[in-house]
């Protein structure tokens, strides 16, 4: 039986998932970003909590570990960096699996914006849960990783089946496609960016978004392609690869 997703906007501009395996009705919250949100929403489904999957350390998702256990009972599952401020129940790493009833979900190292960053990847569904490492039509912030170790996780990440769900922890495609529109003027990300607009003036979510959408368009994974754009020409995949993170992270558009 299927894997249900509810999500739902918190904060300012994070997304909360609630993850429910039908077989068995066991529930999960991904990451913690606000406590009080995620427990309203429970309510409203009626849905108890097995299990808090978080991806890494940040406050806007594993600060609200604790509430959350206190109030549900939940098992805390995430990789070892999440101590830094909040409690956990069981460390996982790449090769580890995590059961919610029938549901399996690998667990990936996908550092870079945190070092001990990780994904969940539902192979029977085709689902992952990404959090800050990809973005539609982005990627996470460097703050603790290089170039190098970011890179090779979204080569991970760009392993996945193409019709993978990817659910990414933020809205932050608009800004994003405008930065990409800076960089790739092809006509498969212009088409994508016009959509992105639209749907956002609309007051529609961007994600989901698919691994496929996200290697035609995306111009962190397409940044080899890019690079002669960003000052890397015949430079190593990687290097095309910071370049545009730089690029990114030093634009006003």
């Amino acid at each position: 039986m299927p894997l249900t997703v509810h999500q739902f906007p918190c904060l300012s501009d994070n997304y909360g998932f609630l993850i429910r395996d039908e077989a068995t009705g066991k529930t999960a919250t991904v990451d913690t970003p606000d406590a009080a949100a995620i427990l309203a929403e429970l309510k409203t489904l009626g849905w108890g909590l097995d299990l808090i999957l978080n991806t890494h350390w940040h406050a806007d998702h594993a600060g609200g570990n604790a509430e959350i256990k206190a109030a549900t009972g939940a098992t805390i599952v995430g990789p070892g960096e999440v101590t830094r401020i909040a409690p956990l129940d069981r460390q996982v790493g790449q090769g580890d699996v995590v059961e919610l009833g029938e549901t399996r979900f690998a667990v990936l190292e996908t550092g870079g914006h945190t070092l001990g960053h990780i994904s969940y990847f539902d192979a029977a569904d085709h689902v992952a849960f990404v959090g800050d490492t990809l973005f539609a039509l982005g990627c996470g912030r460097l703050f603790e990783g290089t170039a190098e170790q970011m890179w090779t996780s979204l080569q991970k990440l760009a392993a996945l089946p193409d019709d993978t769900r990817v659910y990414c922890a933020h809205e932050y495609t608009a800004s994003n496609a405008r930065f990409a529109l800076s960089v790739d003027d092809g006509p498969a990300l212009k088409a994508r960016a016009d959509a992105v607009f639209a749907a956002r003036e609309r007051g529609e979510p961007t994600v989901p978004t698919t691994i496929a959408l996200e290697k035609a368009t995306n111009p962190f994974l397409r940044a080899p392609a890019l690079a002669g754009r960003v000052g890397k020409a015949g430079a190593p995949d990687f290097e095309a690869f910071g370049a545009v993170r730089a690029a990114k992270d030093g634009f006003k558009g």
